[in-house]
């Protein structure tokens, strides 16, 4: 059966549309999408170092634009795959149902934050970030 599985992070332009593109890529039986906690990026693109480090590993970004999170709308999603501990919080926070709630950590890194990749220099943080994702949405995957 498929499932809708939505990935959030704070501003929608790097971690989670990342995750969503690197699961489309892996997997066209289940629906995809992604949002962020907060509205400021609304209807960007991703961001360029998320751009750059997809590209280099031939995952499409394509028509992804940054939304942010509807409460209780996107609590029909069967998943809601969050990127860090202020993220699981604040989806808690509005509402979302706890059972539905993931830390993307939880598939791979032994509930490791995703960590925002700006806190790095140049590139390093966005290819921490895309090899954290893409391993932990493959086991992800595999228990779908």
């Amino acid at each position: 059966m498929s499932k809708r599985i939505l990935f959030v992070c704070l501003g929608n332009i790097c971690r989670s549309p990342l995750a969503e593109g690197i699961a489309r890529d892996l997997d066209r039986s289940h629906s995809f999408d992604s949002a962020g906690l907060s509205g400021y990026h609304r209807g960007e693109r991703p961001c360029k170092g998320s751009l750059a480090v997809a590209k280099k590993y031939g995952v499409s970004l394509e028509g992804i634009v940054s939304r942010p999170i509807r409460y209780p709308k996107d609590n029909d999603f069967d998943l809601i795959v969050c990127m860090d501990s202020q993220n699981f919080q604040d989806l808690l926070s509005l509402g979302f149902e706890r059972e539905k709630i993931k830390k993307l950590g939880d598939f791979g890194f032994d509930g490791e934050d995703v960590p925002d990749p700006y806190y790095y220099v140049g590139m390093e943080g966005f290819e921490r970030v895309y090899a954290m994702i893409k391993e932990c949405t493959v086991n992800l995957l595999k228990t779908l």
